[in-house]
């Protein structure tokens, strides 16, 4: 996909994986919407790529469609999605405080799960209208994993089963899609540095970037955001899923 020129949303586009990313597209000349909560980071970060802002929910339906219709005003249809927003909870299935929380659980399911497929369908539906680029393309949809979708740790039962879950549907919404020419990614970082990072001791820190084979360190949004940029840009990559990892294979705790 040629990225000059496209729309673009970005959902947790106001820091962390999606303001990187938010800052490579626009970078490299799409045009693009910021979908957060955070109402006074999203603006900044809106305002400093000429993008437009849109306080959004994402495993809300009205609230969805509403940043969309705002999104679509502003830059047009969307091209590229890509699905940052999320949350984590950490609690065991049961532990001293008794049984895991089951709204706790809901919840997570319901940000990091229903949230990206609640994105995905009503983007991806104007996405169709879109004239097509080399290859019959109309879209490229990229969402968020995470390890913990394949190695989670003690007290993660929420959150691989909501990243699971993205992993899981990637490749079956990616052949729902294939006849509109829109493309289905999924990335799944490993121990990345991001403002939920930034609030732990530099301890903690130190000893998560330990755990990484190589290169030893926390990876950077940044990186992210380039492979985002190479599967936008890659037309043959299709529903599949890519560690960004470092190599780390996570041990219980």
């Amino acid at each position: 996909m040629k990225l000059a020129g496209v729309s673009a949303i970005i959902t947790g586009g106001a820091s962390g994986l999606g303001g990187a990313t938010a800052e490579a597209l626009s970078a490299a000349g799409a045009k693009v919407a910021i979908w957060d909560l955070q109402e006074e980071k999203g603006e900044a970060q809106a305002e400093k790529l000429g993008g437009v802002f849109c306080k959004t929910n994402v495993s809300d339906e009205a609230s969805v469609a509403a940043s969309l219709e705002k999104s679509i005003s502003a830059n047009g249809a969307p091209s590229i999605l890509v699905n940052c927003a999320g949350i984590a909870i950490g609690e065991k299935t049961t532990g001293k405080n008794g049984a895991h929380r089951l709204d706790s659980f809901r919840k997570v399911i319901d940000v990091n799960l229903v949230g990206t497929f609640n994105c995905i369908r009503l983007v991806a539906a104007e996405m169709e209208k879109n004239d097509p680029q080399a290859d019959g393309e109309r879209g490229v949809i990229i969402n968020t994993a995470s390890v913990a979708a394949f190695d989670g740790q003690i007290g993660q039962a929420a959150y691989a089963a909501s990243k699971g879950g993205v992993v899981a549907m990637t490749l079956p919404i990616a052949r729902d899609l294939m006849n509109i020419g829109v493309r289905v990614n999924t990335i799944a970082p490993g121990i990345f540095w991001t403002p939920m990072m930034a609030g732990m001791d530099q301890k903690v820190q130190d000893a998560l970037a330990a755990m990484v084979p190589f290169p030893k360190r926390l990876g950077k949004p940044e990186e992210y955001a380039s492979l985002a940029l190479e599967i936008c840009r890659n037309t043959m990559m299709n529903g599949e899923t890519i560690r960004l990892d470092g190599a780390i294979r996570m041990q219980p705790r």
